[in-house]
């Protein structure tokens, strides 16, 4: 049985254009943090506005809170949230081996994409009055592989790779206090035992990676990630600190 975490709400709905939207819209109004699921999401998007494929059975939440830390900080539950889908993922599957966190937000399951987050901040001045934590988990069905840009992660689904079939409903009911456990911890210990457990695994740690920006393409090994979540690549040009790219193997 499910625990689900004190004094979080949960509103599930039947269709949204996208949940993180609706957090949006809802963010000034909720008294606590809360997790938004939609059973249908006709507006998805992912990192850098691309659209996310959304079919029915997959699993579309976002979960708003009003966080207290300066923005770099508040940047750094993407890692808080890859750990929490992590361990909800082995609640399913009753097994870890296959799972890896491919930097910077992404979950992997037998090496493709099972599992995305993106984070949007909504500003004060120049802190954050609310973040908005979006996930989508590709439980019944991947996206068509031909949609994505060349060289990226081929998209896998959880039944598709292991034949588990979970709803959404309960998988929320697993996730929910997942992030809750990781979230206690960020906010008591900081950042630095979340990074430890990241690192553990990591996909492709050590081995090599190429980085793309808007600006430039770097190949190198991937070494580790630092105290701000940076990702660390050494390059034939030497060591480069890099916070944000798409990663490519």
């Amino acid at each position: 049985m499910f625990d689900w975490p004190q004094g979080v709400g949960r509103r599930v709905l039947a269709s949204v254009d996208s949940t993180m939207a609706e957090g949006r819209r809802l963010a000034p109004s909720l008294a606590g943090p809360e997790w938004i699921l939609a059973h249908e999401q006709t507006s998805g998007h992912g990192r850098r506005g691309r659209a996310w494929s959304s079919p029915k059975g997959n699993f579309f939440a976002s979960l708003v809170m009003r966080p207290t830390e300066s923005p770099d900080k508040v940047a750094l539950r993407s890692f808080v949230a890859a750990l929490a889908l992590r361990d909800a993922l082995v609640a399913v599957t009753g097994r870890e081996a296959g799972l890896a966190l491919k930097w910077p937000n992404d979950v992997l399951l037998n090496g493709g994409k099972v599992a995305g987050i993106l984070l949007e901040s909504l500003g004060a001045g120049q802190g954050v009055s609310h973040l908005v934590i979006g996930i989508g988990v590709n439980l019944a069905a991947a996206p068509d592989a031909r949609l994505l840009e060349q060289g990226a992660v081929a998209p896998v689904s959880l039944q598709g790779e292991t034949g588990m079939r979970v709803a959404p409903d309960a998988f929320l009911d697993l996730l929910a206090p997942a992030y809750a456990r990781f979230e206690t911890q960020f906010t008591t210990y900081g950042f630095a035992p979340i990074r430890t457990a990241w690192l553990a695994s990591a996909a492709r740690l050590g081995e090599t990676i190429t980085a793309r920006t808007m600006a430039e393409t770097m190949t190198g090994r991937f070494e580790t990630i630092d105290a701000a979540g940076n990702l660390i690549l050494q390059t034939a040009k030497g060591q480069r600190v890099i916070p944000a790219a798409d990663i490519f193997f």
